[in-house]
């Protein structure tokens, strides 16, 4: 992926990782629209960032994900690059029955379903583009569990097979598959994360992400340092000791 001269959609970057990216994105010479269902929200990031375009989406909703695509392709026609960045992150204890259905089946419409959704929906027009960038958004308990929140870990794990299966069927296209892999970051994703001290801070993950993307134009998994020891326990032998460390 080129680093500059693309039109981003970036649905789900409101707030934490995904707005924080957006501005980076932007301020290295792309043009940025992002999105969310809190129109509140939306209205504060036009005023405090005009340059940021906004748009109001519902990822866990299909019928507005159909309509805030029309949307973004009739505002934007050179659009080349989508950012399915959309996610939520929920405790579950599945030894209390009843307790944790509700959480888990939102955790995969908004995780899982939501990009594959939003692909499918931006598919077509990214084909027809010259030069064209599909960006998921996986984790590094995608690779090594933490004990509390099961359906977040497997949805981030579903989206890193995604993107590795989808970068198989793109092959020879136009389009390229981009994973980006984060470590715990330091931000709304759960209440109190922001503040974190054993989470990375946002602005270091943002440095080291924007980074690898303008030195490594080919990356396909974008890796932080922080995240490697999730990343490889299983291929340094360790994996044990790192399922420890995450959930002591």
């Amino acid at each position: 992926m080129n680093i500059n001269g693309n039109t981003i959609f970036i649905p789900g970057a409101t707030s934490g990782i995904g707005l924080a990216l957006a501005l980076r994105l932007h301020d290295a010479g792309n043009t940025v629209i992002v999105g969310g269902r809190r129109t509140e929200l939306l209205a504060e990031i036009a005023s405090q960032h005009p340059e940021i375009g906004t748009i109001r989406i519902d990822t866990t909703d299909a019928e507005s994900i159909a309509a805030a695509t029309k949307e973004v392709i009739a505002r934007h026609p050179d659009l080349n690059v989508l950012v399915p960045m959309a996610g939520i992150m929920r405790i579950e204890d599945w030894t209390k029955p009843g307790s944790f259905l509700e959480d888990a089946e939102a955790v995969v419409t908004t995780n899982l379903l939501g990009p594959i959704r939003l692909i499918s929906a931006f598919v077509e027009h990214l084909l027809a583009q010259p030069d064209a960038t599909i960006m998921t958004v996986s984790s590094g308990l995608a690779f090594a569990p933490l004990r509390v929140t099961p359906t977040y870990n497997a949805t981030k794990a579903a989206i890193h097979l995604l993107s590795e299966s989808l970068r198989l069927q793109f092959t020879g296209t136009n389009v390229s598959v981009v994973e980006i892999v984060p470590p715990s970051v330091r931000s709304e994703l759960m209440p109190g994360h922001q503040d974190d001290p054993s989470a990375m801070p946002l602005d270091e993950y943002i440095d080291e992400t924007m980074n690898i993307l303008q030195t490594q134009p080919d990356v396909t998994e974008v890796q932080v340092e922080r995240v490697k020891f999730l990343r490889y326990g299983e291929v340094r032998g360790d994996q044990a000791q790192v399922i420890a460390a995450l959930n002591g």
